[in-house]
């Protein structure tokens, strides 16, 4: 038994994959006979730390504060971070993990790095993309988080990655040394252990069209980095005769009202349907119901969206931009294409819709693969490289 803190850089009830991906691995660790708390920061730094149950997990939230340039951040940062500090070194004596674990290196990997150093727990570190895939590209903008992810990865006893791809991000630009990380991908959960995994289509409230008509899916933060107004262009591209499904995309974001006009510029608008943020339940029946699934991200560290594909049964077409080639088998259990050439992308498309059987084994091809990822064999991943940090500082100790 291992005790774990996992510090993610956010955690439910906020929404997104990080906090999906840690809830999962928290709970598959529990399951194998672990303890495991949830170390998170507050939305707003200025809020006073907060204990709760959730899931049956203790999740402690602390502001995060970074050092900042203007004299009352500064002195906000100052004072409220040490006073985290505290915090989380009272979290260690109570709790005494074994192991902490990041998730997601932001404010919460600094804190940790720290925290390590001085309470001498072995720190593993798991990037998910987050210096290729930030919005705001935060960690081209922060010299301070830049700073403290360097930092970070010098102190971990290991590093893990999502993808091979997002592990050569951190040799080249962070200081990782070259096979000084492991890929572990992310996970799954399987239909039969979450509801929201099983949904079927004809039981959940879903957003017109879905359910109305033959429709190829999309899903995700509609920013530029996921590539909406490539896979646009794809569809747009199509022969009318073999363009024979809708186009849905899911989600929202600041690229909405461009999407929407190069809808309408391109002679498609009548078939692009923009149907906002879906909840889970939604996302699983809204893949169950699609004809085709697209991730047609400019580039994509891993895509846990493809694992959510295979798992609703749904052929997938994701880009060949990052993560996805490292499991994905192009033309077996997806397809792969370069986003930005329209003409590859149109083709992709064309032929998944225009062939019934095809589609049909790329689809049964890709739920087959569904259990590789399932959270109790990443979760025992995981448990290997904690079971190697941990016997490492004890022969240190000895």
């Amino acid at each position: 038994m291992t005790r774990i803190a996992l510090l993610p850089s956010a955690y439910p009830p906020s929404v997104g994959g990080v906090e999906e991906l840690t809830r999962h691995l928290a709970l598959a660790l529990v399951a194998a006979g672990d303890e495991v708390e949830v170390w998170t920061g507050l939305p707003d730094d200025r809020a006073a730390e907060t204990v709760e149950v959730r899931d049956g997990l203790v999740v402690r939230r602390f502001p995060m504060p970074l050092p900042a340039t203007s004299l009352s951040a500064v002195s906000h940062a100052t004072t409220t971070g040490w006073r985290t500090m505290r915090s989380l070194r009272r979290a260690v004596s109570i709790f005494r993990p074994d192991v902490l674990h990041v998730q997601c290196f932001g404010p919460n990997g600094a804190y940790a790095t720290a925290l390590a150093r001085l309470c001498r727990v072995p720190l593993v570190v798991t990037l998910q993309g987050e210096t290729l895939m930030d919005d705001a590209d935060i960690f081209e903008t922060s010299q301070v988080l830049r700073s403290a992810l360097r930092a970070g990865l010098r102190t971990a006893a290991a590093v893990t990655a999502c993808s091979q791809f997002t592990l050569d991000d951190a040799v080249s630009r962070f200081g990782l040394p070259a096979c000084g990380g492991r890929v572990i991908f992310n996970g799954v959960a399987p239909a039969d252990d979450d509801a929201a995994a099983g949904a079927d289509p004809t039981t959940v409230d879903l957003p017109a069209p879905l359910g109305a008509v033959p429709y190829v899916l999309a899903l995700g933060r509609v920013v530029a980095k996921k590539g909406f107004d490539l896979l646009l262009a794809g569809y747009a591209a199509m022969d009318p005769g073999v363009r024979t499904a809708d186009l849905v995309i899911g989600g929202t974001g600041n690229a909405l009202e461009r999407l929407e006009a190069q809808a309408e510029e391109s002679g498609i608008g009548d078939h692009v349907h923009f149907v906002g943020r879906l909840s889970r339940e939604q996302v699983a029946a809204a893949m169950a119901g699609a004809a085709v699934f697209v991730m047609p991200s400019r580039l994509e560290p891993f895509g846990i969206v493809v694992l959510e594909g295979w798992r609703a049964g749904t052929a997938v077409l994701a880009t060949d931009h990052g993560g996805p080639p490292e499991f994905v088998r192009d033309g077996e259990d997806g397809l792969l294409v370069d986003p930005f050439d329209t003409v590859a992308m149109s083709t992709a498309l064309g032929r998944l819709l225009s062939d019934a059987a095809f589609r049909r084994s790329v689809a049964a091809a890709g739920r087959s693969r569904v259990a590789e990822f399932a959270w109790p064999v990443i979760a025992e991943s995981y448990r290997s490289v904690y079971r190697s940090v941990t016997a490492a500082g004890e022969r240190v100790a000895s």
